[in-house]
């Protein structure tokens, strides 16, 4: 408490987390993100498990009621190897059929968002006073899961994160509606 102009004003100091083993602190998070991804199925926007679960997680982080989760030793792999994993399985005989003939356009659809990215992510930065990083990182073309993995190595996994549900869920939103305005046929 403080004094001005003779009345005693009470000054609200960020609240600082509870201590909590470890193991608490990361049930906690796990309860949050598997809570609200688990919520966000409903929305049926595809990876809206991984969307809700990072807002779950980041909500519980950022209101300052609970200290950073240290996960074991290990954990990164695991989940890159899983969401690798998942990713290959997808992949079939059909994916490489289908890339024989594709190759062309994957190639300069490829070359064309890498180089967009660059730039974009390199203007962002420059532009907009953020890290590039995380402008490169947010910028590049890849999935959530991928791009976030990529940003966690570097420090900036949630910001990454953040930056591509924005651009799924935009493409989720407009390109379908394009697509029908392209082809209404379809």
């Amino acid at each position: 408490m403080t004094t001005h102009g003779g009345r005693w004003l009470k000054i609200r100091t960020l609240h600082t987390p509870e201590l909590m083993p470890p193991l608490a602190t990361l049930t906690l998070y796990l309860l949050a993100g598997t809570a609200v991804g688990l919520l966000a199925l409903f929305s049926g926007i595809p990876a809206a498990p991984l969307a809700g679960a990072l807002i779950g997680a980041g909500v519980l982080s950022m209101s300052g009621r609970v200290e950073t989760a240290t996960w074991p030793p290990g954990t990164r792999t695991m989940l890159e190897i899983g969401i690798g994993t998942v990713l290959g399985a997808g992949l079939t005989r059909t994916s490489l059929e289908q890339l024989q003939l594709l190759w062309r356009p994957a190639l300069l659809i490829t070359l064309s968002l890498v180089l967009t990215g660059i730039v974009v992510g390199l203007w962002s930065s420059r532009l907009l006073g953020i890290d590039p990083v995380v402008a490169l990182l947010g910028a590049a073309p890849g999935g959530i899961s991928g791009m976030s993995l990529v940003g966690a190595e570097f420090g900036v996994g949630a910001a990454v994160a953040a930056l591509h549900a924005v651009r799924l869920i935009t493409v989720l939103l407009v390109i379908p509606l394009v697509v029908r305005l392209v082809s209404p046929g379809q």
